[in-house]
């Protein structure tokens, strides 16, 4: 990938009224997704007496956090582009995208309604856990990392494909719920493994809450490695430099 493509960006931007509102949605949208996605899979904990590691709930998990995040990208798509992730925003950095400087502010705000989110659960629930993601019986970190990478990449590619390429069309109108499925697929695919976060926000927060790291780091370096890759395939290959264009904020 061409160097250029990647940009810092200025001091300056960190104050700009639209970066601002831009890392406000990212806020708000990642509140939204956590709150209903951790949120669904407390009461279906507390309704089965701990049953999320069932068949039915792990089909539970997926429908909630495919709706979530469909209606979470939905909401922020015509302000912030919608990323809803510090992946997705990674890999858009690297496709030269968004600059590093309003990605960051993204990061903080995802980081911080991820938090702010199981804040909340935990308060409107009279203290039950929100619990951080973990490893299952006989998944290595490292097993986990793969799970991650791949998955991650699966949604990246998504993202790429129907939001970011200027030749997406009318495909791009698809793009939340596209989103929303692959991710709730992933959970079907790896959520008994190792949870299938592909978000290292959406770990944080819980983390955070329940003030649990084991192997939090997983959740991390493996979406950001599988990100990396979605973004340098589908640009190097799909976009190419005759059809690479800055896109603006609102669409990535």
């Amino acid at each position: 990938m061409p160097i250029y493509k990647i940009a810092i960006g200025t001091p300056g931007e960190a104050s700009q009224p639209d970066a601002l509102k831009a890392a406000l949605a990212e806020f708000f949208s990642m509140l939204i997704f956590v709150f209903a996605g951790e949120g669904a899979g407390m009461a279906f904990n507390k309704l089965t007496d701990d049953g999320s590691t069932t068949p039915s709930g792990l089909v539970q998990a997926s429908l909630a956090h495919a709706f979530a995040l469909f209606v979470a990208v939905s909401v922020g798509a015509n302000i912030s582009g919608g990323h809803v992730n510090p992946a997705v925003t990674f890999g858009a950095f690297i496709g030269g995208n968004i600059t590093l400087l309003r990605g960051i502010l993204y990061w903080i705000a995802q980081l911080l309604g991820s938090v702010v989110a199981c804040l909340l659960l935990k308060f409107a629930t009279g203290g039950l856990e929100t619990s951080a993601f973990s490893l299952s019986t006989g998944v290595s970190a490292w097993n986990a990392v793969v799970f991650e990478i791949v998955m991650t990449f699966g949604l990246v590619y998504t993202v790429y494909a129907t939001a970011v390429d200027p030749k997406k069309g009318n495909i791009g109108i698809v793009a939340p719920i596209a989103i929303g499925f692959i991710v709730g697929a992933n959970i079907l695919a790896g959520g008994a493994f190792d949870g299938a976060s592909m978000n290292p926000a959406v770990s944080f927060g819980p983390a955070v809450v329940s003030w649990t790291w084991t192997n939090h780091w997983v959740y991390w370096v493996g979406p950001l490695i599988g990100a990396a890759i979605a973004a340098l395939v589908y640009d190097n290959i799909f976009i190419g430099e005759n059809t690479h264009e800055q896109l603006p904020t609102t669409d990535y």
